[in-house]
């Protein structure tokens, strides 16, 4: 007895396919903002979401450790990135924090954010932790996202200093930003 299987999802992708769509060309940033001139209104929303002078769809302004009572620990992202492993941020151990990060999306839709951190102690990696952002329209206005709340390490092995590499990625592989940064773990805030 010999039984005939196939390969359904073969199959159904095939049936997905229309042999004739063909996906809308590509334009430039110089098309899109000559289309439709007469639009006032369409005229100004395109200048607000396309900036001719930055390409990039995501901008990266700042990283945070929020912890309650506290005024927030800030990195500024827009400057010379090579400087953020000089500011050590200072963490009292075993407390709650959360990280924030504030962005600006221009130009179109991007989809599947993330933020992916991997710490390292005297360079042997300790932990890597990824956190879905999600999916962001373009606005002209700061968007953040705040990670779920962790506990610092905490007991005399804990305590010291610890290197980080942060990337803010999407699912099309885009790296919008990668930058490293340092803290230290320590008995008390000072």
């Amino acid at each position: 007895m010999s039984i005939e299987i196939t390969n359904e999802v073969e199959l159904h992708d095939e049936e997905l396919q229309d042999a004739n769509y063909q996906p809308p060309p590509e334009k430039t940033i110089e098309e899109i903002m000559a289309a439709d001139q007469e639009d006032e209104s369409l005229r100004r929303y395109k200048e607000i979401l396309l900036d001719m002078n930055d390409q990039r769809k995501v901008l990266v302004k700042k990283l945070a450790l929020v912890v309650d009572g506290r005024k927030d620990m800030e990195l500024d992202l827009t400057g010379d990135l090579s400087q953020l492993k000089k500011q050590v941020f200072v963490i009292k151990e075993g407390v709650q924090y959360k990280v924030r990060i504030d962005f600006i999306v221009q130009r179109e839709i991007v989809h599947g954010l993330k933020y992916v951190q991997k710490t390292y102690r005297l360079g042997v990696p300790v932990d890597k932790m990824t956190h879905m952002v999600g999916s962001y329209p373009p606005k002209k206005e700061i968007q953040c996202y705040i990670t779920p709340s962790e506990e610092a390490p905490s007991g005399l092995m804990a305590r010291g200093t610890y290197s980080v590499s942060s990337l803010f990625t999407d699912d099309d592989k885009h790296i919008h930003l990668k930058w490293d940064w340092t803290f230290e773990i320590k008995k008390d805030w000072e």
